[in-house]
């Protein structure tokens, strides 16, 4: 379970968040709705432990993220979370399936189990026959495909995701988000940030966020 206590965030003067609470259950899925500017993908950092909060509490399976040190920190959201990124963030001269062995390799596995699981995860996404081209000899649509096979590489209960269509068109986001639902109902919790309520609708339950606050 995730919970948002009470959260404050400040740049300065300015007030990203603004005394914010949200509780997200296990195998919940959950869209954070809000125009650009308005503090959702500051919350989204927030609870993935990548933000210090100026006031509040952020805990995850009852442990607060921010009473844990730096390394700690980093240990605990490598296990339990994974990222979908709008921009993808794939590691340009890797293979599709060396960036999805990339989290793997980080956590040290050995070099066979690496390539079996992304191969696994691969196949999952529909990605089969594209193990081993690299990032700009895919589409928009299966570079995302591979940021999810490669969000799930360390078997994470939570799949953070900020814009995860941004930069696709209707169509493949629309194929995207049905990949996403499918990971909720295989019983991963997801967070996902959007301005667009469509893409919002996948979600069981949709949250608005204006001007750093929550407001249905």
């Amino acid at each position: 379970m995730i919970e948002v206590k009470n959260v404050t965030k400040a740049y300065g003067s300015i007030e990203a968040l603004k005394d914010v609470s949200l509780e997200v259950k296990d195998g919940d899925f959950v869209s954070l709705l809000g125009p650009s500017g308005s503090g959702k993908t500051t919350l989204l950092n927030l609870v993935a432990g990548l933000l210090t909060p100026t006031s509040g509490q952020v805990l995850v399976d009852g442990v607060s993220l921010y009473e844990l040190s730096p390394r700690e920190r980093t240990a605990f959201r490598r296990e339990k979370f994974g990222f979908i990124f709008q921009a993808f963030n794939l590691i340009t001269y890797l293979t599709a399936i060396e960036n999805v062995e990339m989290p793997l390799y980080l956590a040290g596995m050995r070099p066979e189990k690496q390539r079996v699981i992304a191969s696994q995860l691969l196949e999952k996404v529909g990605l089969k026959d594209r193990f081993f081209h690299l990032p700009s000899e895919l589409s928009t649509g299966e570079q995302q495909r591979i940021a999810i096979a490669r969000s799930l590489a360390n078997n994470a209960s939570v799949t953070l995701a900020d814009e995860p269509t941004g930069n696709l068109d209707s169509k493949t986001g629309e194929e995207l988000m049905g990949y996403v639902k499918k990971l909720n109902e295989e019983g991963v919790t997801v967070l996902l940030v959007t301005h667009d309520p469509s893409v919002a609708t996948f979600a069981r339950r949709s949250i608005q966020v204006v001007d750093g606050r929550i407001m249905s």
